[in-house]
């Protein structure tokens, strides 16, 4: 049950990591100091993109417009900070207290 916990945390903790790299990336190839034309680059922002946008979406069509800010990666960002970091270490404590029958 243990390592079950420190399994999900190190994915969710990989997920804010790929957040963070994803958020990196695109203000980079926002600045000009990346070329979107270079298939490397480009791969990789995909590859980030295609990890991330799906949970991005949703909270962007919350979100209101604030124009070229988005604040969508934040809101991830926090809502994995209160919620669901608390809400993975309250159930599996529940499971290790829970009596056996």
């Amino acid at each position: 049950m243990v390592a079950l916990h420190a399994i999900i945390l190190m994915l969710i903790q990989a997920f804010v990591w790929i957040l963070l790299a994803y958020c990196i990336l695109s203000m980079l190839l926002g600045f000009g100091v990346l070329d979107i034309r270079n298939r490397f680059f480009y791969s990789i922002f995909n590859a980030l993109a295609k990890i991330v946008e799906p949970v991005m979406a949703p909270i962007r069509n919350i979100l209101p417009n604030t124009g070229g800010v988005d604040f969508a990666p934040m809101v991830v960002l926090l809502l994995i900070q209160f919620l669901v970091y608390p809400a993975v270490n309250r159930i599996f404590f529940m499971l290790a207290t829970q009596s056996s029958f």
